[in-house]
C-alpha cells in the first residue's frame, strides 16, 4: 500500500516514488547488453509495438560482441520496420567501442556510458541506473510530463534548459540504493497513469496527493509545449 503523503515540492518526490518503485523490483532488463537494445528500440515505438522487434534483434544478436561483429546489411535487415536507421548504426558503433575499449563489458560509469556513440543523458541514465544501480536520472517525455504536472509548471518542456533543470532536481533526490526502480517508476507512471493522450488516471496515481496540477484542476493544460513556428510562408517566397 502506497502511503498517502501530501507533497508540494519535488525534493519530497522520492518519499512517494521510492514506495512506488518497490512495486517495480522485477520490471525491466537488468543487463547492459539487453538494456541498450531495449532503450534503442523503445526510443522508436511504444513498448507493445516494439516487443517483436526487440525479440528479433536480441535473438539474432544476444550480446555486445555479436552486435559489434554483425555485417551492416544484416543489421539493417534485422532492424527493418523500425526506421531511424542511424540509431541502430550508432548502437553498433557503441558496441564496437565497448568491445574494443572495455573488453566487451559495458562500463559501470555514467560519464563513460554518455561518451558512447548515440547515447544521450536519458539512455545513459536508464542503462546506468537499471543495469548498474548508478544514481543518475533518466528523463524522457513521460518523466517530463509527470514532473511538469506535479509542479504545475508552465515551462516549455521542449526547451533543453527545462529538461536540464528537472534532471538536476531529480539528481538531488534519486535514491542511491534503488536508482533503477526510481527511474522506472517515474517512466511507467508517465506511460501508464499520467498519460499523454486521453484523460490522466489521477485516481490511480501514487503522486496524486502532492500533484499541484490536480489540485488546481489544470492537468489537461500540461505539459506546455511551445508550438513550432510556421515557416511555410517564408519557404514559399
Amino acid at each position: 500500500m502506497i502511503e498517502k503523503v501530501r507533497v508540494n515540492n519535488i525534493s519530497q518526490i522520492n518519499k512517494i516514488v521510492h514506495a512506488a518503485s518497490s512495486l517495480n523490483s522485477d520490471v525491466g532488463i537488468h543487463d547492459a547488453n539487453g538494456q541498450i537494445a531495449d532503450e534503442g528500440t523503445a526510443l522508436v515505438e511504444t513498448l507493445e509495438a516494439v516487443k517483436p522487434y526487440f525479440e528479433r534483434v536480441v535473438g539474432a544478436l544476444p550480446d555486445v560482441q555479436a552486435l559489434a561483429a554483425c555485417p551492416e546489411d544484416d543489421l539493417l535487415k534485422l532492424w527493418e520496420g523500425l526506421g531511424y536507421y542511424n540509431r541502430v548504426r550508432n548502437m553498433q558503433k557503441a558496441a564496437r567501442t565497448v568491445v574494443e575499449t572495455y573488453g566487451g563489458e559495458f562500463p559501470a560509469d555514467y560519464g563513460k556510458l554518455l561518451a558512447l556513440p548515440g547515447i544521450g543523458h536519458y539512455t545513459a541514465g536508464a542503462i546506468g541506473s537499471i543495469a548498474f544501480g548508478i544514481p543518475m536520472p533518466a528523463v524522457d517525455g513521460n518523466v517530463l510530463r509527470v514532473l511538469s504536472r506535479f509542479q504545475a509548471s508552465y515551462e516549455d518542456i521542449l526547451k533543453q534548459s527545462v529538461k536540464n533543470k528537472f534532471e538536476q532536481e531529480l539528481q538531488k533526490v534519486i535514491p542511491a540504493e534503488r536508482a533503477g526502480n526510481f527511474n522506472q517508476a517515474l517512466i511507467e507512471i508517465g506511460a501508464i497513469v499520467c498519460v499523454p493522450n486521453g484523460r490522466a488516471k489521477c485516481g490511480e496515481c501514487p503522486l496524486a496527493f502532492g500533484c499541484r496540477a490536480k489540485e488546481l484542476g489544470i492537468v489537461d493544460e500540461l505539459p506546455r509545449k511551445k508550438a513550432k513556428k510556421d515557416t511555410s510562408s517564408v519557404c514559399s517566397n
